[in-house]
């Protein structure tokens, strides 16, 4: 008997299905799939939210001074007319602001990076922008682990998720089950 359940796919789909059914999970919550998916994919998520819960305090707050173009009214950047190598050329202008910015101890940095190799990026795509390019944004999938997910179950000892069968499906009558976040 081998350690995992096949799910009647070839490796590379099998990693993809789990992979793609792992960020679907973390990033809405909960997902409806077969029993023996959800077992899988509880067996990708546990460690990930262990990790996380581990690691959710080790960074160390630093200030930063990062230069920022200056814009106008309309949001447009502010140029300047300046003279280059014997020529008048424009030139943005540049504000120097002071940030606070999280910076990951080395441990925290290699659960990042083993988290990264599991998750798919995540595009989010405003409601009322649907099927354009501009406006959308990447999600921060790791962030929200360490954010939201690490102080959350803190006080547990694993039995991050939870299965519930709604029944067999029509089509095949295979067992469907919510798998969702406790």
């Amino acid at each position: 008997m081998p350690g995992y359940r096949k799910l009647g796919k070839t490796s590379a789909q099998r990693k993809a299905l789990l992979r793609n059914q792992v960020t679907a999970l973390l990033y809405h919550g909960r997902i409806i799939t077969t029993e023996a998916r959800a077992k899988e994919v509880r067996k990708m998520v546990e460690p990930l939210i262990a990790l996380a819960v581990r690691e959710k305090d080790n960074y160390e707050t630093v200030e930063v001074t990062a230069k920022v173009p200056r814009k106008d009214k309309d949001g447009k950047r502010v140029k300047e007319v300046k003279e280059v190598n014997g020529r008048q050329k424009k030139v943005t202008v540049y504000d120097e602001v002071k940030k606070s910015i999280k910076k990951d101890n080395p441990s925290r940095l290699h659960a990042r990076r083993k988290m990264m190799e599991v998750l798919y990026d995540v595009t989010e795509v405003p409601a009322k922008l649907a099927g354009r390019k501009a406006g959308t944004k990447q999600a921060d999938l790791v962030g929200k682990l360490f954010d939201e997910y690490g102080p959350k179950y803190a006080s547990r000892n694993g039995g991050y998720t939870r299965i519930i069968k709604i029944g067999p499906r029509k089509g095949d009558a295979a067992m469907e089950v919510v798998l969702e976040l406790v």
